[in-house]
């Protein structure tokens, strides 16, 4: 009773004083960090040749199955809410090469769309592309990174060459499926690959005789002076090669390791089913109190104020 009766005889600089450390914690320490479960997300861009194929649609126009992608991966990023993490990575011939580390989505929004609208084939090191040595390197990426991620591998399934028994990797004793997810993109109908030229100008299409490179980048690109000022294109319309979504062959893929498979769409029912996969990473996050500082020391100096508005009440009363 002896302190109540302190307090309220002092109840002023009590508050004044609580007041003032709130507002010196808003200075001082504005945020506070913990440790929580929260979603990372790894996408990986598949940037064979193959992918320039235009057979995906935005906005009613024909746009290439990485054009397409990148779509689908910007507006997940952009759709994430805060404290959702993202890294970035691109498959070509039978490796992962990372481009960006677990950043987080509302503190670096710019630097991973940038990341994400700069991806193109000529960033691929070698020519073909092995989507089960991917797998395998996959699980080496996964070793790499601080924290697990849900990888989300965006590509159309063409092989170059054509898996055979010789080449076909065992993915039986691979163990994250389930972090692991195909994002199919492209048509279901064979389209022409088109060629590019070293400095990105469509010169024609993919021509059959170069089979073993379609697809992928092609052994020529390692020295552009040789397909310059073109490289060999298709020289009739039955020699074009020709490229499709290989869903059939993603799906029995994932299925040797445990993974899962999904076909990239812009649709909500697409983003949510992604959102929905479980939190894989424990991370510490920062959370700003700022304006719950600023709040409740206002509400504090407010409360200075209450016994001199019962006491004009009850003046007024009488």
């Amino acid at each position: 009773m002896k302190y109540f009766a302190w307090l309220k005889q002092h109840y002023e600089p009590v508050l004044y004083g609580l007041a003032l450390v709130l507002l010196l914690l808003a200075l001082v320490k504005p945020e506070i960090q913990l440790r929580q479960q929260v979603q990372h997300y790894l996408l990986v861009a598949d940037i064979s040749q193959s992918m320039n194929a235009e057979d995906e649609t935005l906005k009613q126009q024909a746009v290439s199955r990485l054009a397409y992608s990148q779509h689908l991966m910007k507006q997940l990023v952009h759709k994430a809410p805060c404290g959702t993490y993202f890294s970035l990575g691109i498959f070509a011939s039978d490796n992962i090469a990372m481009l960006q580390t677990p950043l987080e989505v509302c503190k670096n929004l710019d630097v991973i769309s940038d990341g994400i609208d700069h991806l193109e084939w000529r960033m691929a090191w070698k020519g073909n592309s092995r989507l089960s040595f991917a797998v395998h390197a996959a699980t080496h990426v996964y070793d790499a990174l601080n924290q697990p991620a849900q990888m989300l591998f965006f590509t159309d399934g063409d092989e170059a060459p054509r898996v055979n028994v010789t080449i076909k990797q065992d993915l039986s004793g691979v163990q994250i499926g389930e972090f692991f997810t195909f994002i199919g993109v492209g048509g279901p109908q064979k389209v022409a690959i088109p060629r590019y030229n070293s400095a990105n100008k469509r010169v024609g299409d993919w021509p059959v005789s170069d089979n073993n490179n379609a697809g992928a980048v092609g052994v020529t690109y390692a020295d552009p002076s040789q397909d310059e000022p073109d490289p060999p294109v298709a020289y009739a319309e039955y020699d074009r090669m020709l490229s499709q979504l290989e869903e059939d062959y993603l799906k029995s893929l994932a299925e040797e390791f445990k993974g899962s498979y999904l076909k990239g769409a812009d649709t909500d029912a697409f983003y949510r089913a992604l959102a929905d996969k479980p939190a894989t990473a424990s991370f510490v996050t920062d959370y700003p109190l700022r304006a719950i500082y600023l709040l409740l020391a206002l509400l504090l100096i407010l409360a200075t104020y209450l016994p001199d508005l019962r006491f004009r009440r009850q003046a007024a009363a009488t």
